[in-house]
């Protein structure tokens, strides 16, 4: 579980219940992320509500903090999205960065760890 999750709110007061929301949601991400950085990753969340005509609307950006290690750079994720509903907006938001960690994860994940392909594909 992601423990250091940092939750604010611009012209939107963040409430208990969705402190606690986020909590789930966002703090589960960290299955996808690779082992050597589960501990120190760090989220930030930022709710922002936006006065329309037709009514209002709630900015939400997440980005993760993920430390480098002895093998794989570091990197920031970041998920932005514009919903009606806050609750709805933080599950778009999970998913887009599910996504993006998936991708990181692959990109930094050797494979060939005991020279298994080395045999088959020598030079």
């Amino acid at each position: 579980m992601i423990e250091n999750i940092d939750i604010s709110g611009s012209n939107y007061k963040v409430e208990e219940g969705f402190q606690k929301y986020v909590m789930k949601r966002l703090g589960k991400l960290d299955r996808y992320l690779p082992r050597d950085n589960r501990k120190d990753v760090a989220a930030k969340v930022v709710v922002t509500q936006v006065d329309r005509a037709h009514g209002n609307k709630y900015e939400i950006t997440a980005s993760l903090d993920i430390p480098g290690s002895s093998d794989i750079n570091g990197k920031v994720l970041v998920a932005k999205d514009e919903t009606s509903n806050v609750f709805a907006g933080v599950d778009l938001i999970e998913a887009k960065l599910e996504g993006q960690i998936r991708r990181f994860k692959t990109e930094t994940t050797n494979y060939d760890k005991k020279g298994f392909l080395k045999r088959f594909f020598k030079k």
